[in-house]
């Protein structure tokens, strides 16, 4: 092991480069964990668990810097879920702090599955949830072997007697730049003060910044601190482009991008707010097109079945709402405004669990579309950071609105969007070398002959049929609870009812013909006939009848006068039937 000097001259422990060859089996981890391993189907471990699993076995604190989804979960549960069964005691040994309940359930389902062949060895729980205190009381009485919790749940539980901590030999904050952003401040401090001494800490982020210095200096002690930069933006896999349009040409332009297949395989459309998630559903669904919404409105189980069945491919546009994201505050202290800033977030941190741009694992991701572009540029780099995972491309389109086209169109303005312009200065100020976003050069010219589609479908997305799909769907789901578990499971033909991706648009508002893009609107194509798009004369003449429903065949006989020349009146008799 070498000694250097950190940024803050203080020596630090480096591990050495791990070797090309390293495998889980050389890591020297339990033989059933290894099985886990293998029912997880991985192959080798990552450039971070490989470094520090080894320096965990040992005992060592560790501060890792880490991509999202370089297996940074794996790496501390995985020396941890060793040391619990190496000790055979029925304590609680390990406590996980992560900042949102859908992480918390990822990490817990996560362990389980690494223990799966541990038997009772290693008990794994959960009280992130919104259960009672008399349920969290009961789930913390059995001392499970690793707790999974926010920072509010476990220091509740530690003030009310229900979480002992004595015993504690693993402390675990993941994504711990997120953990102080979102407020927990005064929740780590009372958990700091109950942890025994000598608890192995391990702090995992995306990210090293002030907020992780402070949690350093609050939990560790000398900890060894690994920055591994993400391979896959090495890589520059993610092509990044850019189309400057008008306000409502951005639902022309996603109009065109789905209907006529500009993007293909499984995208991420991230929007301003809730509202806004809404509208572009809803808009979407005029043209036959499905999608689904993710945000904090709806229940928690709600919203992990829609990560984990978007990871199955069964939709393949996921529309996130990021408004409550706490990257958006997070350059709140250079404003004057700054303390406000933070007591807010401590207040409503229970609301901002639906950021999805960080923590939640988005799997085969082949396009983020920035609909609304974020506050700032961190934000924008997690974004991207959904797509060109595990050495796969990927394409990041945004959308950005000039100051000049800003609130010309008052029914698609979005205040989000005044700063468009600046935001995306930053980006491509802090772009790493080899990176760039590129101008899409998009032709809107080409795109006239579907305006007045889309206007059509656009005036039937009103703010009145935004609310009511925001009800309709808040009831549906919370009719969808745990207690249909059991039924669903002796009736498995039932689950296709859950699916989130259902029309919620107003009763007879939906145009079936939108869904078609005749040839004649399509760029260079040629003007079809009017048989090629399916007319038919609202007065077309009916020759004849079905006899099953006893209808019989009609002929108007014309009658001419003296003269010879065809009188119309006369072709009907009193009763306004044909003569016979």
């Amino acid at each position: 092991m070498k000694r250097k000097l950190n940024d803050h001259d203080v020596p630090e422990v480096t591990a050495p480069e791990s070797p090309p060859d390293t495998t889980f089996a050389s890591l020297d981890l339990e033989p059933r964990l290894l099985r886990g391993i293998r029912d997880q189907k991985w192959s080798t471990p990552t450039p971070v668990q490989a470094q520090a699993i080894p320096l965990a076995l040992e005992g060592k604190d560790i501060l890792a810097r880490s991509g999202t989804g370089t297996g940074k979960t794996a790496a501390y549960l995985l020396p941890i879920l060793h040391n619990v069964i190496q000790r055979k005691q029925r304590e609680t040994s390990a406590l996980v702090l992560v900042p949102t309940k859908e992480l918390a359930l990822q990490v817990s389902k996560l362990a389980q599955s690494l223990a799966k062949h541990c038997g009772q060895d290693v008990r794994v729980q959960n009280i992130a949830g919104k259960e009672s205190q008399v349920v969290q009381r009961a789930k913390l009485a059995d001392l499970p072997h690793i707790v999974v919790a926010t920072p509010a749940r476990a220091s509740e539980n530690v003030n009310n007697g229900a979480l002992s901590l004595k015993n504690l030999a693993h402390l675990v904050v993941d994504e711990g730049d997120l953990v102080m952003g979102y407020g927990f401040k005064e929740d780590l401090d009372n958990i700091a003060k109950n942890i025994p001494k000598g608890v192995q800490i391990f702090l995992m982020s995306a990210t090293l910044n002030t907020d992780l210095d402070t949690l350093q200096s609050l939990l560790c002690r000398d900890p060894v601190i690994l920055k591994l930069e993400d391979p896959e933006k090495d890589a520059l896999l993610v092509k990044q482009y850019v189309i400057n349009c008008a306000e409502e040409e951005k639902f022309l332009l996603i109009y065109a991008l789905f209907l006529l297949k500009l993007i293909k395989g499984k995208t991420i459309i991230f929007v301003g707010d809730i509202d806004r998630s809404y509208r572009v559903k809803l808009f979407l669904e005029q043209f036959s097109i499905k999608s689904c919404v993710l945000n904090a409105e709806l229940p928690l189980t709600s919203r992990l079945h829609i990560v984990e069945e978007f990871n199955k491919n069964i939709y393949d546009i996921l529309i996130a709402s990021d408004e409550n994201e706490i990257l958006g505050a997070r350059e709140a202290p250079e404003q004057d405004e700054s303390k406000p800033a933070k007591k807010k977030a401590k207040t409503g941190k229970d609301s901002k669990d639906s950021g999805v741009s960080r923590g939640i694992d988005f799997l085969n991701v082949s396009c983020v579309l920035n609909f609304d572009l974020p506050a700032n540029y961190k934000s924008y780099f997690h974004r991207i950071g959904r797509t060109a995972r595990a050495g796969k491309s990927g394409t990041a389109i945004s959308l950005v609105i000039p100051k000049e086209n800003y609130r010309k169109h008052k029914p698609t303005t979005f205040e989000g969007c005044v700063n468009d312009e600046e935001v995306l200065e930053k980006v491509e100020k802090h772009q790493k070398e080899g990176q760039k976003i590129e101008n899409y050069g998009f032709d809107m010219k080409r795109l006239e002959p579907f305006r007045y589609r889309f206007q059509d479908a656009l005036r039937h997305v009103t703010k009145i049929a935004i609310r009511e799909a925001r009800i309709k769907e808040l009831r549906s789901e919370l009719l969808k609870s745990q207690k249909l578990n059991r039924y669903f499971e002796e009736n498995p033909e039932a689950l296709s009812h859950l699916r989130h991706d259902q029309n919620l648009n107003h009763p007879a508002r939906i145009q079936p013909h939108l869904k078609h893009v005749p040839d004649y609107l399509l760029p260079g194509g040629k003007k079809a006939a009017a048989a090629d798009i399916g007319f038919e004369a609202l007065d077309k003449e009916r020759n004849g009848r079905e006899r099953g429903n006893k209808y019989v065949k009609r002929k108007n006989r014309a009658v001419r006068g003296r003269d010879g020349k065809i009188d119309p009146l006369k072709t009907f008799n009193k009763r306004g039937k044909g003569k016979k």
